[in-house]
């Protein structure tokens, strides 16, 4: 079937362009344009498979109708998950959205915030570096919407959609001391991430409160770029000392991934020596052996989330929307913790 435009509607229908624009935009009411002459249109556009030229049609609307999203890293299984939910839910408000990672750098960060802007997109959804305070603060006031996710600037107004990292490491930690592990370590990216720092802070709190001393041997912050190389080292001198460690908690997921390798690798038994358990899940953690024990993160809520708080920003609709949101993780135990 042949492609019609616009203008092919209007000759066949003898109406103007701008009648036929303003029908097909919900706008013949607000115009004035006869129910009559409405029905002809929509029915000719029905019958005739119209589609619109969506760029000509975020013009007229003064929308581009689309999403700009910015993560760390799209490959990441996380943040994959995430794009995957803003993507479905945005489509269900009539968004496209865009994606680019700024590979944990803020410079690349700062140019892909402005090449969004460049194309014109209607908001934009952030996973910050953190590092990028004064085009945040850009953003918020030129009153352009956006929403930050899974990380945000605390001292900074915006709306965000983050998780409690505090309250979830704490609970991990506390899981392990209630089932008789007493020299719990700790591996984690170095980073001022306030995710991450929060981890740190949830694991501590759940030591203290329970009368352990925080023991700085059983921390260990491995560079992002080379977590892989580090960990073997890390592993062994947690495990293989005479104060060694009887569990660990993992901040995240590909840390939680690549200890086990490796205490396997060392043919450490888990849980029998170490138990461990991990911030964050992976599809296979329930099939690995053994199955490890996480902390699942809400990457559904947390994506349709943002994309709610963006589209409300977007309309500048009057609804009240909570626009400050921190959710629950959720303890998955699974047997390498040993229960």
């Amino acid at each position: 079937m042949k492609k019609i435009f616009l203008k092919d509607i209007a000759q066949e229908l003898n109406l103007s362009k701008t009648a036929v624009s303003l029908v097909l935009n919900n706008r013949g009411d607000e115009n004035k344009i006869s129910k009559e002459t409405q029905k002809r249109i929509l029915d000719f556009a029905k019958k005739n498979n119209y589609r619109p030229n969506q760029m000509a049609r975020g013009l007229s609307l003064g929308k581009s109708e689309t999403i700009g999203l910015i993560v760390p890293n799209i490959s990441d299984i996380f943040y994959a998950k995430i794009a995957h939910f803003i993507e479905l839910k945005a489509k269900e408000f009539g968004y496209n959205v865009v994606f680019s990672s700024s590979n944990e750098d803020a410079a690349i960060e700062k140019e892909l915030i402005y090449s969004m802007l460049n194309r014109q997109v209607d908001g934009l959804i952030i996973a910050s570096t953190q590092e990028n305070r004064a085009d945040i603060l850009k953003l918020k006031e030129a009153n352009f919407p956006f929403v930050l996710i899974d990380r945000y600037y605390p001292d900074i107004k915006t709306n965000y959609v983050i998780v409690d990292n505090l309250g979830g490491t704490k609970n991990m930690t506390s899981h392990l001391l209630k089932n008789g592990r007493k020299k719990i370590g700790f591996i984690s990216i170095k980073s001022e991430l306030d995710a991450l720092l929060q981890r740190r802070l949830g694991y501590e709190l759940a030591l203290s409160e329970n009368g352990f001393e925080i023991e700085n041997d059983h921390i260990k912050e491995l560079d992002l770029f080379h977590y892989q190389n580090k960990m073997k080292v890390a592993i062994k001198d947690m495990v293989q000392k005479e104060n060694g460690v009887d569990a660990i908690v993992f901040t995240t997921h590909y840390l939680a991934a690549s200890g086990l390798r490796e205490l396997k690798l060392l043919n450490i038994e888990v849980p029998g020596k170490v138990a461990i358990i991990s911030f964050d899940e992976l599809g296979a953690f329930d099939l690995v052996d053994p199955p490890i024990t996480a902390s699942k993160q809400p990457v559904d809520a947390m994506g349709n989330e943002a994309v709610e708080i963006l589209v409300n920003e977007i309309d500048k609709n009057n609804s009240k929307i909570e626009n400050e949101r921190v959710l629950q993780t959720e303890l998955l135990i699974r047997k390498s913790c040993g229960v």
